[in-house]
């Protein structure tokens, strides 16, 4: 069996690992996860990076930041995994959901500007596949409606829009080192906090539980007490340390995973050419991190059908979201089928193939040629 994942390992996480506990600092904000927020914040070019639990933590901390509220509106895609849509419901906001462009498969600018309201608060922009929205469009629309942008770049991490790194363009940004992301340490994430002194001043209570532990620990205050609403937010230093190990290669997996990209593309571009599959796009002003590969088929049938016989010889596939304004809770909120169409028909026709960079030659020529046998 070829799994869907596997998660890439530098042989140096154990060893940092080791070398945090024998530090004695295993919560979070030790040597490690210094290290890596730095690294974020210099390399990255953000103001304030704060490693948190999850990405989805990251988000839940962005919809307090943006002090949301019953009745608020948020545009994202709907075409995204559920934490985008809960760190807004959570709040008691609703998530207004927007169509996705066809080659891109991220939200379209021209049905933001359609789903504006005088609730509108904000607009979360997922980038999928680690290429990028259209975050000059997105940037603007904002702009032009008071609107404060949160880029979810779960998948984004280390990809660029016109020399910008994903997460580092909007108001706030989120990412994620789950095991099934490029850079791993288990569960963790980061938020990131572009411009505003404030929203990092205040990002730092609310990942403190709510409280200004942060200031007493650099001897700003006397003692530390409970000043805003919060939670647990931060990461252990173990997992940081595992992060770290990874971001010291940083570009070396990011090129492994070009290569295994660009090997698909290449062996799968006579299917394309006689109009059997679809394959991804990157725009020009994008420069990808190659999270996933996929390709649409052309239809949901197709799909299924080439699923289930890739399983059959050893190929572990699988498709990704289904859209969340036809599941069971986005029809709690009002939605049903036929409303996104472009998102509907796109996730139903979309396969991803194994991607991670432990992948060999002979695996991907395998893959190659198991699609070449059922399609």
């Amino acid at each position: 069996m070829i799994p869907f994942n596997k998660p890439y390992m530098t042989k140096k996480e154990i060893l940092y690992i080791e070398d945090a506990i024998f530090r004695g600092k295993l919560s979070g904000d030790g040597y490690y996860s210094k290290k890596c927020s730095t690294f974020i914040e210099e390399i990255f070019n953000t103001k304030k990076a704060l490693l948190t639990t999850s990405c989805s933590s990251a988000l839940d901390m962005a919809a307090i930041l943006l002090d949301l509220k019953e009745g608020d509106e948020v545009i994202m895609p709907s075409y995204t995994f559920v934490s985008t849509a809960n760190a807004v419901v959570l709040r008691g906001a609703v998530p207004v959901f927007a169509e996705i462009e066809e080659d891109t498969l991220n939200i379209d600018p021209e049905d933001i500007k359609r789903k504006i309201t005088n609730k509108t608060k904000a607009i979360f922009p997922v980038h999928y596949a680690g290429v990028s929205c259209d975050m000059d469009r997105i940037m603007n629309i904002a702009r032009k409606n008071d609107l404060k942008v949160v880029e979810d770049a779960a998948q984004g991490v280390n990809s660029k829009y016109k020399q910008k790194y994903l997460g580092t363009i909007g108001d706030i940004g989120c990412y994620s080192f789950h095991e099934t992301k490029n850079y791993v340490c288990g569960e963790g994430g980061a938020i990131l906090i572009n411009n505003d002194e404030e929203l990092v001043r205040r990002a730092e209570i609310i990942r403190e539980k709510g409280t200004d532990r942060a200031k007493f620990f650099r001897g700003e205050v006397d003692k530390y007490t409970w000043v805003d609403v919060g939670s647990s937010y931060i990461i252990s230093d173990i997992n940081a340390a595992m992060l770290w190990a990874q971001f010291e290669r940083i570009e070396e997996i990011n090129e492994k995973r070009k290569k295994i990209y660009k090997m698909y593309y290449k062996g799968l571009k006579k299917l394309e050419v006689v109009g059997k599959i679809k394959l991804p796009t990157i725009p020009d002003c994008c420069k990808s991190n190659y999270h996933i590969f996929y390709m649409l088929l052309n239809n949901e049938f197709e799909r299924n059908h080439l699923m289930n016989e890739m399983k059959i010889h050893g190929v572990e596939t699988i498709f990704h979201y289904i859209p969340l304004h036809i599941s069971p809770m986005g029809e709690r909120l009002g939605y049903k089928k036929g409303q996104l169409k472009v998102t509907e028909d796109l996730s139903g026709r979309l396969l991803r193939l194994p991607m991670y960079p432990g992948l060999t030659d002979a695996e991907i020529n395998y893959i190659i040629e198991m699609i070449y046998k059922y399609i």
